[in-house]
């Protein structure tokens, strides 16, 4: 028996298969460490496998995808994705099953806001999991299927828009699925250099791998309970910030600068507006920190500034100090950074500076019409002309953004919740970004919040992940209608 019109199931069916997989490798690794949690970890991956390979034979294998069948085939898998990764927290017992689904959430969407407030006590495979999903996440579960499935043919690019609606998804190659598979291949390399220098930095194979696995998405969770101040290494902290920031670079211009062209970087207007953006950052909170006298030192101030600088920044999320004790400009220019995230085709959250940059420069092109109202003036980026559709969807995006947040902080606080805290963790959630302010600060977690609070944030990760669109837009009546 096949169902019909399946698309959606199918493909999610493949994927909820594929954690599955990922599941019982992390059992490998808890087994290897002799942890009880490979039972649970086994357990999981059984039933993700069965479940995700019947499924797959009862439903058909799509055609090309219409758009509407995107929208819910992306939607349906980061849920399912998340729901069936939840299964080892609960199984292992060390969380209720809405807690399970929130850290699981977190892991994929590369948010990192943990319901844990020790990891160190938990079982190694479990630990490897949770940062085996965010790494999963990173570039993207469905850019990870239509790099391998390239039966998905025509609906593999609607795929593909969907998880990443951006501005403008690179196609480095005339097949989506070439680009898919470039993407994966860089991400990956990139994965393995930045293990290889933790273990020239003395870390463990473990922490080695954990530690790559939280900083490539962006993801930010670590095994250690004081993230990666935990190693008290300068050389350490330095290799991540590198990485950092390489992560919130589109990883199109990776690819590039792989293939010799070395100055595309300069040449990208985006580049050079993150790069800005995070310098300037910088400046501003080491400048704060040295007058405060947060560090004894020079050095000290400006490692510990770059590190949380760049990290908020990409909304990568890793700690080395808490910043809640810092000046409050510094926490105003961190706050401020949540909002912004990486590059457009990064795996870091926010608004995106490609996002930002072309609504700067289209604020700057209105004020000059007003000066000549009779010219004809147009607003361009990296040299081209961005119309007027674009521009609009671009504006939509920004104001369904920050109103998603403020419904976040309004709900939220609505719970009872301190008002800095509700507008740190909302600010976390819906910009994947992890730690926020008040009681969900770097030294904080998010155990403490009611239900309800969990399953709000769980939206705003959700949102942030997909870009607001892919989600919003299953909401509207229309979708549903013939």
């Amino acid at each position: 028996m096949v169902i019909s019109r399946s698309a959606p199931l199918h493909i999610v069916s493949l994927i909820v298969a594929a954690v599955g997989v990922a599941m019982g490798i992390s059992g490998a690794v808890g087994l290897l460490y002799g942890g009880a949690d490979a039972v649970p970890l086994f357990i999981s991956a059984a039933i993700a496998i069965v479940m995700g390979l019947a499924v797959n034979r009862l439903t058909a294998r799509p055609g090309e995808l219409t758009i509407r069948e995107s929208y819910l085939t992306v939607t349906l898998a980061w849920l399912g994705a998340a729901l069936f990764g939840a299964l080892p927290y609960w199984l292992a017992g060390i969380a209720t099953p809405l807690d399970a689904f929130f850290e699981s959430i977190s892991g994929f969407t590369t948010t990192g806001a943990s319901i844990f407030n020790n990891p160190e006590a938990l079982p190694r495979g479990i630990l490897f999991w949770r940062d085996l999903s965010q790494w999963l996440g990173g570039m993207g579960i469905i850019v990870l299927v239509v790099a391998v499935l390239p039966f998905l043919g025509v609906g593999g690019m609607q795929l593909f828009r969907a998880e990443v609606p951006g501005p403008t998804p690179d196609r480095l190659q005339p097949r989506i699925s070439q680009t898919a598979k470039i993407l994966w291949t860089v991400y990956v390399g990139l994965t393995a250099a930045q293990t290889m220098l933790y273990l020239l930095g003395g870390l463990s194979l473990f922490d080695a791998v954990t530690h790559a696995f939280g900083c490539m998405p962006t993801g930010g969770f670590s095994p250690r309970t004081a993230s990666i101040g935990h190693f008290q290494s300068a050389y350490v902290q330095y290799v991540t910030i590198v990485f950092m920031y390489l992560a919130g670079v589109n990883f199109a211009l990776h690819y590039r600068v792989l293939k010799g062209r070395l100055g595309s970087p300069l040449r990208d207007e985006e580049w050079r507006f993150y790069t800005a953006v995070l310098g300037v950052a910088l400046v501003i909170v080491s400048v704060a920190n040295l007058v405060a006298g947060t560090y004894t030192d020079l050095e000290a101030t400006f490692r510990a500034s770059a590190f949380q600088v760049v990290s908020i920044g990409t909304t990568t999320g890793f700690a080395t100090a808490d910043y809640v004790t810092w000046p409050v400009v510094t926490q105003f220019i961190l706050v401020s950074l949540m909002f912004v995230g990486g590059m457009a085709g990064s795996t870091g959250g926010g608004m995106k500076t490609l996002r930002l940059w072309a609504a700067l420069k289209q604020g700057a092109v209105e004020l000059r019409k007003h000066l000549h109202p009779r010219a004809v003036m147009l607003t361009r980026v990296g040299g081209r002309v961005v119309h007027d559709d674009v521009m609009l969807n671009i504006l939509a995006f920004m104001l369904l953004f920050v109103a998603s947040f403020i419904l976040g902080v309004l709900l939220l606080a609505a719970l009872g919740i301190d008002l800095v805290t509700a507008a740190g963790a909302s600010a976390a959630a819906i910009g994947n970004i992890g730690p926020g302010l008040g009681g969900v600060g770097p030294t904080g977690h998010y155990a403490w919040l009611p239900g309800a609070a969990k399953l709000i944030l769980t939206a705003l990760m959700l949102l942030g992940r997909l870009e607001i669109y892919t989600v919003l837009v299953l909401l509207h009546p229309e979708f549903w209608r013939r």
